[in-house]
């Protein structure tokens, strides 16, 4: 009697040739779970150290934001149109009688003062907690300092709004495009009524 060769008899056959794939297969799949099997994985999408505390804003290289400009009231930029920046500072908070008496501070105003974020040293810039001078459309930058999750947030595009490619170039809103600079929470909005249900016609 001649012998079967193997996978001859769908009942034998398939089992002995199917075993062994079935084997490796199921062998690869738990390797491939654990990161042990082919080649290395694609990088995630999402990074979850982006997303963990603390921020640090110097942490990347993210050079100079694509920004919409300040939103100066008319008049009020250069600063140097007023200010003499020959005349001396007084750096000591206190009630503005002569200019500003319209700025009422509402930002940290227990442990903050104007010349925490304007300089005494040129009136057309801001500067950070370290002192270096930044122009008013990197006014991120020393938002950041204070508010890391939210900077951390506005540079992803989940807090605040930017416009642009998803792959390509972007510009964002500053954070005074929705924030007052000198009182930051937003008000109240009184609600608007409810609608009108529409009448049924016969």
């Amino acid at each position: 009697m001649k012998p079967r060769s193997v996978g001859t008899d769908p009942r034998e056959g398939a089992s002995r040739t199917a075993g062994p794939w079935l084997l490796l297969a199921g062998t690869c799949a738990v390797g491939f779970l654990l990161g042990s099997c082919g080649e290395s994985q694609a990088e995630p999408l999402i990074h979850q150290h982006l997303f963990d505390e603390p921020y640090d804003p110097t942490a990347e290289d993210l050079g100079k934001i694509e920004v919409e400009p300040p939103p100066f009231s008319d008049g009020v930029f250069p600063c140097t149109d007023c200010h003499d920046p020959s005349l001396p500072v007084k750096g000591t908070p206190r009630v503005l009688k002569r200019a500003h008496q319209d700025i009422v501070l509402h930002h940290d105003e227990q442990n903050r003062w104007c010349l925490d974020c304007h300089s005494k040293v040129n009136f057309d810039k801001l500067h950070l907690a370290s002192g270096e001078l930044i122009d008013f459309d990197e006014s991120y930058r020393l938002c950041g300092q204070c508010h890391g999750d939210k900077y951390r947030d506005w540079r992803r595009g989940i807090h605040g709004r930017r416009s642009g490619n998803w792959d390509g170039e972007k510009t964002y809103l500053l954070c005074v495009n929705c924030h007052y600079s000198h009182s930051p929470a937003f008000q109240p909005i009184k609600p608007k009524p409810a609608p009108i249900p529409p009448q049924r016609t016969p």
